[in-house]
């Protein structure tokens, strides 16, 4: 007991009770930890990657090169991020059936599975906006009022002011938003494609990306619902302009002439 007792009094004997306990923490740590996720995410996200490369060959290489660096058929895809990939492809956009001023919306070829494997495989091409997730996109929480404001400040003279799309120059257009994914027009937003300006985070926020979202789900929602009247199509002053040009300046003329009509009949009496 003598020797035990002056062992605890040696002045390294905490230095070697604290050694023996971390020893034995992490020992029961190997040994009864669940199995690392962070290493099962990246075999996945390699597993992802190379199925992307084999679909890329197939469908994408032709017109993008075989390593995305882009030809004479097609830009380069280093650096455009998943979320390009997504809404093109997830539009039905890409593959493109022919070359134009514009590749249209068209039906979907790929599963979604696919679609993220092939955005997994461009992601890792270079840097570029990721996926958002469903929060972002999601019109609740959202001030459709203020996204109103935005989208007429920097959407409206392409797609016009409630999203029904408009002509642009050289067999160009500005696509209808009715009915377009949230998590589309968000991506869209964020990569910019085709004729579209791109506008990153440093230029419209995630909060006013939703927020435009949440108006193009108010005015074009509930079509049972219109506050304003009748919309007229909902092509805001050309077929406000056109009816008022019709029928109200129609009307002051049948006015004008009932009148004249009326005064030379009463001259005439």
């Amino acid at each position: 007991m003598k020797k035990l007792s002056a062992r605890r009094r040696h002045p390294l004997a905490a230095l070697v009770v604290l050694l023996l306990a971390l020893a034995c923490t992490g020992g029961l740590y190997a040994v009864f930890a669940p199995a690392d996720k962070a290493q099962a995410d990246d075999t996945a996200q390699s597993l992802a990657i190379e199925e992307g490369k084999k679909l890329y060959a197939v469908g994408c290489a032709s017109c993008h090169g075989t390593g995305g660096q882009g030809s004479s058929d097609g830009p380069s895809l280093v650096g455009v991020g998943a979320a390009a990939v997504d809404f093109q492809v997830g539009t039905g956009r890409m593959p493109a059936q022919q070359p134009g001023a514009q590749v249209p919306r068209k039906k979907v070829i790929y599963s979604q599975a696919e679609i993220d494997q092939l955005a997994a495989y461009v992601a890792s091409l270079g840097a570029g906006p990721a996926v958002p997730a469903g929060d972002k996109y999601s019109p609740e929480g959202a001030d459709s009022a203020r996204g109103g404001e935005l989208f007429r400040n920097n959407c409206a003279q392409c797609h016009n002011f409630t999203g029904k799309g408009g002509a642009l120059t050289r067999g160009k257009y500005a696509p209808g938003l009715e009915g377009v994914d949230p998590k589309h027009i968000y991506e869209a937003m964020q990569t910019g494609p085709q004729n579209m300006p791109a506008f990153p985070d440093t230029t419209l926020s995630e909060q006013n990306k939703k927020d435009i979202i949440a108006y193009l789900d108010a005015v074009n929602g509930d079509k049972t619902v219109n506050p304003g009247g009748l919309s007229l199509g909902g092509l805001g002053p050309v077929s406000e302009g056109l009816f008022g040009w019709i029928f109200g300046l129609g009307t002051c003329i049948a006015v004008a002439v009932w009148v004249a009509a009326r005064t030379a009949k009463a001259r005439k009496s």
